[in-house]
């Protein structure tokens, strides 16, 4: 029998070991295994899959991934740690996961689904030069990224590695120069943070600890505090912190003060659910961040079947105890919710979490969800409405077969969910977003006003509200708009950074506009829309060269990025406001 032939190629190796896995280890087992799980389920893997990523192994705290080109391999990385350190801010640090990186280009050999070779090694070996939640990178990767991607590439010398006879020249990429811990401190902005409405008592609510023993019921506990806050959010006389800024601070303990000042709010609530079989734990506490004292706290024991009523008496016990005036309508609401089916609730939570992730695959797995869920209670209106809102979702970027029906679906459905619950907040919000992509913007306006009629305090209400008025023609207005969201939304803010920019590009601010979008491509790597805003930009500014390499990046993220298409989706009122956009480009000599 023949003698099978090594097989050999060319390509980019990623290396990633966890820092101070030992210790980490040491002190929580299996909270760190269970952190380390959840980084790989929602950034890690998903990350390595939009780049074209092959995971090849797995080594307890380390991992091995090829990649066909450099660009792809370093791109990945700098998405990875940037997501890694948002998701790390205002925690301690002692308990911060965080990891080194090592890229490499070279030959490897492949032995089924292994590879090994000097590829391989110096990829291991530079990865150990990283600083935590840093990226090394050898000469040739950095030869190939050079100028492909914008970010700065500094030469830490020639380094003597362990089983490497040769020295080996390495580099460290500068992405993001902001601290880890920037959060806690409020971070930068593109404009300084909003202080909230004068009068308004003002509350951030922490994603409560899953004490379930169990990592996967992590949802439910999440699904519990996020519904908290929408109760809250409804109430016109409390300024309330949106989810995606409050569950930056989760896996950790935090300071209160800190928190509260980062958010922009005066009273915190926090606590844990424990589920256990058909019992449910869930305590709260509500806290003033300027005294340090509680203003309430409280422990429920009961059946999950209670868990609404549970929600419910939280919500009751602090507009008592910060005397939160209710109007008549408000206090009905309070009082005669709709009972939901708990397995439908369960379904629904689970959906909601991979409707928020914005991607095909999210879509795709949050409508079969909620279509179980709906089985079980055909009233779901806030199923019925995300179910409209992945649709639209779908339209938006492409992602579907036929992206005009995905857009006449969502339309469809979301009217269904008004239909249903004409005072669910999403229902409307869907409606809203569906006819703004519809190019009904009047009717958007008016749908997105109803959700925040309902719901005042709406991060997504507020941000589809200055989404329309750009469309609509009024740019200074959004910009209003756009403050209003930053109260709420304070950390998060990486699409209004977008928006923000765009609104500004539509008064024809094109300095101001190329700043913000800097800001949100450093939270945001991988935003082909941004760049291509920041190359019209520059383009308009008369920098070329900048204007060319963020066209650049722009394709290298998403090839069959379309100015034509573009043209037909995007809803201005006024064609010359997205033509401003394009003769930016034309500025700069791009082929547009």
């Amino acid at each position: 029998m023949a003698e099978q032939r090594l097989q050999r190629r060319l390509a980019a190796i990623l290396a990633a070991d966890v820092v101070g896995y030992s210790r980490l280890m040491e002190s929580d087992e299996v909270e760190t295994l269970a952190r380390l799980k959840t980084l790989r389920k929602e950034i890690i893997d998903p990350a390595i899959a939009r780049h074209s990523g092959r995971i090849v192994k797995l080594m307890g705290d380390g991992a091995l991934v090829e990649f066909a080109s450099a660009v792809d391999a370093v791109t990945c990385a700098i998405a990875i740690q940037n997501s890694v350190r948002a998701r790390n801010a205002g925690g301690p640090e002692n308990g911060r996961i965080q990891f080194r990186i090592g890229i490499n280009v070279g030959d490897i050999i492949v032995d089924g689904d292994d590879i090994y070779g000097d590829g391989v090694n110096i990829a291991a070996r530079i990865e150990a030069l990283a600083e935590p939640g840093g990226i090394t990178i050898s000469r040739t990767a950095a030869d190939q990224v050079r100028d492909k991607i914008p970010v700065r590439i500094e030469s830490r010398g020639e380094q003597t590695v362990k089983n490497i006879a040769r020295p080996i020249e390495v580099f460290r990429v500068v992405a993001e120069e902001r601290d880890a811990a920037a959060p806690a401190t409020g971070g930068p902005q593109a404009r300084p943070p909003v202080p909230p409405a004068t009068g308004k008592p003002s509350i951030a609510v922490l994603a409560f600890n899953n004490m379930s023993g169990d990592a996967e019921q992590e949802y439910f506990s999440d699904g519990i505090s996020e519904d908290i806050i929408t109760d809250l959010s409804k109430l016109s006389e409390l300024h309330v912190i949106a989810r995606n800024s409050t569950f930056v601070y989760k896996r950790g303990a935090v300071s209160i003060p800190d928190v509260a000042k980062a958010l922009g709010a005066r009273y915190v609530l926090e606590g844990s659910v424990r589920k256990a079989g058909n019992r449910v734990r869930v305590t709260a506490q509500l806290i003033d961040s300027i005294t340090g004292g509680h203003v309430w706290a409280d422990r429920f024991d009961r059946d999950l079947t209670d868990i609404f009523a549970v929600q419910d008496e939280i919500t009751r016990e602090i507009v008592s105890a910060l005397r939160v005036r209710l109007t008549v309508e408000e206090k009905s609401r309070l009082v005669h919710k709709r009972a939901v089916d708990l397995e439908a609730y369960n379904l629904f939570l689970r959906g909601r979490e991979q409707a928020w992730l914005h991607t095909r695959t999210g879509n795709i797995e949050a409508r079969a969800l909620f279509a179980r869920a709906i089985a079980i209670d055909p009233d779901y209106a806030a199923a019925h409405a995300l179910i409209a809102f992945t649709h639209v979702n779908d339209y938006v970027n492409a992602s579907s077969d036929d992206p005009d029906q995905s857009l006449r679906t969502g339309l469809e459905i979301a009217q269904l969910a008004v239909a249903t619950d004409d005072e669910e907040p999403l229902a409307h919000f869907a409606v809203a977003i569906a006819c703004e992509w519809g190019r009904d913007l009047d009717k958007a306006l008016a749908a997105a006003g109803r959700c925040l009629a309902l719901k005042p305090s709406s991060a997504e209400g507020l941000l589809v509200t200055s989404h329309i008025q750009i469309y609509s023609g009024h740019a200074a207005e959004a910009l209003d708009t756009i403050d209003a969201y930053l109260r709420v939304d304070p950390i998060d803010s990486d699409l209004a950074l977008h928006f923000l920019a765009d609104a500004h590009v539509s008064l024809g601010h094109f300095a101001q506009a190329a700043s913000i979008l800097e800001q949100r491509l450093e939270r945001n790597a991988e935003s082909a829309t941004s760049y291509a805003l920041l190359a019209s930009c520059y383009g308009h500014l008369g920098r070329i060269e900048e204007s060319r390499k963020a066209w650049t990046a722009a394709l290298r993220i998403d090839p069959n990025y379309s100015i034509e298409r573009r043209r037909r989706i995007l809803p201005f009122r006024n064609p010359e406001d997205f033509e401003r956009r394009v003769e930016g480009l034309r500025k700069a000599g791009l082929p547009v």
